[in-house]
């Protein structure tokens, strides 16, 4: 799957993002595995609605963690789409 800015991924069904207590933090979750996540990543999958697109998810994230002008939408953007491009080689992003 190729992600671009228009594309609206959504987690995969059998997937969900928790809290880990014992870790202390967020860890993604799906049948026989597990992922662990910082914030920003828990932050970006939780975004993934599959109404918003990348462009949307990373303009969020620009004003969520008020992100100086030096670091614009299009650098988030990039580094949204190489995270979830991770994520997609192990089918646990769908872009349908």
């Amino acid at each position: 799957m190729a992600l671009t800015s228009t594309s609206r991924p959504s987690l995969w069904r059998f997937a969900r993002v928790e809290f880990d207590p014992v870790r202390n933090r967020p860890v993604l979750l799906y049948p026989e595995g597990a992922v662990l996540l910082n914030e920003t990543g828990a932050e970006i999958l939780r975004l993934l609605d599959g109404r918003r697109d990348l462009a949307d998810v990373a303009g969020a994230l620009k004003a969520r963690y008020g992100a100086e002008d030096s670091a614009g939408v299009e650098e988030i953007l990039k580094d949204v789409t190489e995270f979830l491009d991770g994520l997609a080689a192990r089918e646990l992003i769908r872009d349908d």
